[in-house]
């Protein structure tokens, strides 16, 4: 994948990793402008190409009455208007092959979710849309499994795909990244890690996924130094009150501390 055919990516030239941020799910307009405006702010002085990202439905909830959304293309719509406002891609994740089409109407990047990764139609129809497309590994996948799943959007005729390492799957309620797949998986695709969600405590008997937020810093710093080359944070201003996955966001307050301290490691291993 080629950075600069993501539109509207910026600070690409100085060897920095690159973000994909913003909340879990789009709540509404004011939320995701508030956050949106403040990732921007630090990216740009940290020069950090950035992304922006927001779900604009969630389809794999543990419990039926779990929030999903504030309806499709109102939430869409949202994910475009802060692109327009503040000059930066989007990127959302898609659950089922119609979402493809209508979601790259929208945002510049697909992404598949963990648990779709191996669904085949579901990968061809994001492929085909033209979009890149960020796939991420499966909690049961082995980091090798994955240069099928990639060979999938290329064999599609779209060279634009990343792959984000989410954890593996270790018991039925813990996740461990293994970072043995690193360099493995960069064979295939440009590497992302996407720490929040590897520190997510799943399964839980009230059917509200646990994390473990404060291991943020410790997860992304072992990142950076492993070689990848993007960070996938979700962050909010009010976790305690988010939506969802509240339990392993960022506070967005914190954000700026981490990834000047990123930004520093990085530095240091491109002198390797």
């Amino acid at each position: 994948m080629n950075l600069s055919k993501i539109p509207q990516i910026k600070h690409i030239a100085g060897n920095n990793f690159f973000l994909l941020s913003g909340p879990c799910a789009i709540e509404g307009e004011d939320m995701a402008l508030r956050i949106a405006e403040t990732i921007v702010g630090i990216t740009d002085k940290l020069e950090i190409p950035y992304v922006f990202k927001g779900s604009f439905k969630k389809a794999n909830r543990s419990r039926v009455d779990s929030f999903t959304g504030i309806g499709d293309e109102k939430a869409l719509k949202i994910l475009r208007k802060v692109s327009e406002t503040f000059g930066v891609p989007t990127v959302t994740d898609i659950h089922e092959v119609s979402d493809a089409a209508l979601a790259a109407e929208y945002v510049d990047v697909l992404q598949i979710p963990a648990f779709l990764v191996r669904q085949t139609d579901l990968v061809v129809a994001a492929a085909e849309t033209g979009k890149v497309v960020n796939l991420k590994k499966g909690q049961f996948m082995s980091p090798e499994s994955m240069k099928h799943a990639a060979g999938k959007v290329t064999e599609s005729g779209n060279e634009q795909v990343m792959i984000t390492d989410r954890g593996t799957m270790f018991g039925y309620q813990d996740l461990i990244v293994d970072f043995r797949g690193i360099p493995v998986m960069r064979q295939y695709a440009p590497v992302v890690l996407d720490v929040t969600h590897s520190l997510q405590q799943p399964n839980q008997a009230s059917g509200v996924t646990g994390g473990r937020p404060e291991l943020i810093g410790t997860m992304a710093r072992a990142g950076i130094a492993a070689g990848v080359d993007g960070i996938f944070i979700e962050t909010h201003f009010d976790p305690a009150n988010a939506k969802s996955d509240g339990a392993n966001m960022l506070p967005l307050d914190q954000l700026e501390g981490l990834l000047t301290r990123l930004t520093a490691i990085r530095k240091t291993v491109n002198t390797f």
